[in-house]
């Protein structure tokens, strides 16, 4: 029997740190909840959960060095799971209440808040992921996450051919405007729903994901 896939869970001040770590022992990991550099730039894979403010949750990561072990980890192929604000993070900047903030800038792009009738999005809606999705194979289209936010990334301008990761595969949704529910990138990948509060869907998630390290 091979041994269990090693995960740090980066904790940096943000984030559902227990009920992540619960639901990624589930799905068959061995995970360490830390901030220690060495353990997470060695993990087989790496988490960055995120909950609250965009401004905030930066804070927090710079504050662990937490842009420094992303794109060390990134820069050796390494993977990366970014999950809700840990996936905005990802993305060069975010705005909120007129406020800019720069972010880790692994993907371009602006986290913006969604132009919607009701916010936050919060509930269970449908995904529209891409063929050959690693995140989502085996699972029906009308498969559904959960959802708690009233930001996102909107669009996406990265340009596969001056990248070193591999051509991204992006998973959409809707919540008023369309916005982007998970990208999958070469190593990086991340989700704006919480995989560990989605039931069956998210362990399958989840699951997909510590199997393809």
């Amino acid at each position: 029997m091979s041994a269990k896939k090693t995960l740090a869970l980066l904790d940096y001040g943000s984030g559902n740190l227990h009920s992540a770590e619960r639901a990624l022992v589930r799905a068959g990991a061995d995970v360490t909840v830390t901030a220690d550099p060495e353990i997470a730039l060695n993990a087989d894979g790496l988490v960055v959960p995120g909950v609250g403010a965009y401004a905030a949750c930066m804070s927090g990561l710079l504050g662990v060095r937490g842009d420094r072990i992303i794109g060390k980890r990134l820069a050796g192929g390494r993977p990366v799971l970014g999950i809700c604000v840990g996936m905005q993070i990802l993305f060069e900047r975010g705005v909120e209440f007129g406020v800019e903030t720069e972010g880790c800038g692994e993907w371009p792009g602006v986290v913006e808040r969604l132009d919607a009738p009701v916010l936050p999005h919060m509930g269970w809606n449908t995904v529209k992921a891409p063929e050959g999705s690693v995140l989502f194979a085996g699972m029906d289209a009308d498969t559904r996450f959960y959802f708690v936010h009233s930001y996102a990334a909107q669009n996406w301008a990265w340009d596969d051919n001056n990248s070193n990761l591999a051509p991204a595969k992006l998973t959409w949704s809707e919540h008023g405007v369309p916005f982007l529910a998970a990208v999958e990138n070469g190593p990086l990948s991340a989700t704006q729903f919480h995989p560990e509060k989605s039931g069956d869907a998210g362990a399958q998630l989840l699951h997909n994901w510590v199997q393809s390290l």
